[in-house]
């Protein structure tokens, strides 16, 4: 094997890797809490409010998490934000696998959020400077991939559970998950690499900020992304709740639904990362945000044929989306800004997330069903499409 060959397989050998941990940030830590909504509603209270309180509670650390970020970023090397991480998420885990009560999983759900915003807001950086920046879009969007196949696998994992144990099995998924995660963990500390120069010191969250600012349609991206943050968000948390409730599926085919989001996950991190490299992130966050509100729009007919090629589709535009934003930001910053620019943008990011479980839950008890909830997520993602087309040419 040649030199260049041997550097090339290190590479995706790293952004791989990268994706496990982006699993285990995002799909273990964050989305699995989506699968498992209905079941904790039913074991644990039988409020739609109280469900999405716990979801805020997730994105609100998730919040706190960015804003931790952007400071550590400015005084830590991207690697070891990236680490410590972990630590967060995995106690995260493990106190929701034995957590007795709401109270007591509130508090994991929290740690979860801390942890997915330190792993997640490094690791673009890290996958692309593994492989080089013609290849950023593919590398990027690998890790979206990996998000979807976690996805995947929490949906299913959960259905079977749920079909063997009843609702009080959604600890199991967790524990299961567990274990999982101090896997991955143990492969990332022992194999992935990055080299960076000393960070660039900045004021804590402010100075993020004040770099964010010379970063090309900063406004526009901050705006788009802010919009995502919003849309999957609704989407992700009450598909299932809205399946069962409103559309009559049973417990296996919203489960199943549900995993075919994840599905889609995996093919379009990967196919909108390719399609950024051909022909730029913004067209194609312009079009993606577009095919997000058809997707969801598919999922309110209640059809069963076109609730599965909707849930696809969420799918395939949650990773895309997420991965082309992330690669805008790495092709406009260099491996020193990258961490407080990348934070300063998820705070926007961040916020809309910090609303969006609460006002689902809140919308779905006031009108006593979930149209409302999926309509907010229409006008979203249009809105981050109108956002995306006013990025600068490429």
């Amino acid at each position: 094997m040649s030199e260049r060959s041997r550097l090339s397989a290190t590479g995706w050998t790293t952004v791989v890797l990268i994706a496990f941990g982006a699993i285990v940030a995002q799909a273990f830590g964050r989305f699995t809490y989506s699968a498992l909504l209905p079941a904790i509603r039913n074991d644990l209270d039988h409020s739609n409010t109280v469900a999405g309180f716990l979801g805020t509670i997730n994105v609100t650390a998730y919040l706190l998490g960015t804003l931790a970020v952007a400071s550590l970023t400015s005084r830590l090397r991207l690697m070891t934000v990236f680490r410590s991480g972990f630590a967060f998420t995995l106690s995260g885990l493990a106190g929701a696998a034995f957590s007795p009560n709401a109270s007591t999983l509130a508090i994991s759900l929290f740690l979860m959020g801390i942890g997915g915003a330190m792993i997640w807001i490094p690791s673009p950086a890290i996958a692309a400077s593994a492989i080089g920046p013609e290849r950023r879009g593919s590398a990027i969007g690998l890790i979206g991939a990996g998000i979807g196949a976690g996805i995947v696998f929490s949906g299913q994992t959960t259905r079977a559970l749920r079909n063997r144990s009843g609702d009080s099995a959604w600890r199991d998924v967790y524990r299961i998950e567990l274990l999982l995660a101090v896997v991955a963990v143990i492969a990332i500390i022992l194999f992935v690499r990055h080299r960076q120069d000393a960070p660039v010191r900045t004021k804590g969250s402010s100075g993020g900020l004040a770099l964010l600012k010379t970063m090309p349609g900063w406004k526009a991206l901050t705006g788009a992304y802010a919009a995502y943050g919003f849309s999957y968000l609704l989407t992700l948390s009450f598909l299932t709740s809205r399946l069962e409730d409103d559309a009559g599926f049973t417990e296996g085919r919203a489960a199943t639904m549900f995993a075919l989001v994840g599905i889609g996950g995996i093919m379009g991190g990967i196919l909108l990362g390719a399609a950024a490299d051909r022909i730029g992130e913004r067209r194609t966050l312009t079009v993606g945000f577009a095919l997000f509100s058809l997707a969801v729009a598919a999922v309110m007919t209640s059809n069963v044929a076109l609730v599965a090629a909707g849930s696809v589709l969420i799918g395939m535009m949650f990773s895309g989306l997420a991965s082309v934003i992330a690669g805008y930001v790495v092709g406009h910053t260099t491996a020193e800004t990258f961490g407080p620019i990348f934070a300063a943008t998820t705070l926007a990011f961040g916020l809309a997330q910090l609303s969006s479980p609460q006002v689902g839950g809140l919308v779905a008890d006031a009108t006593g069903s979930f149209t409302v909830v999926f309509i907010l997520a229409i006008v979203f993602s249009l809105v981050g499409s109108a956002a995306a087309s006013r990025l600068p040419r490429e």
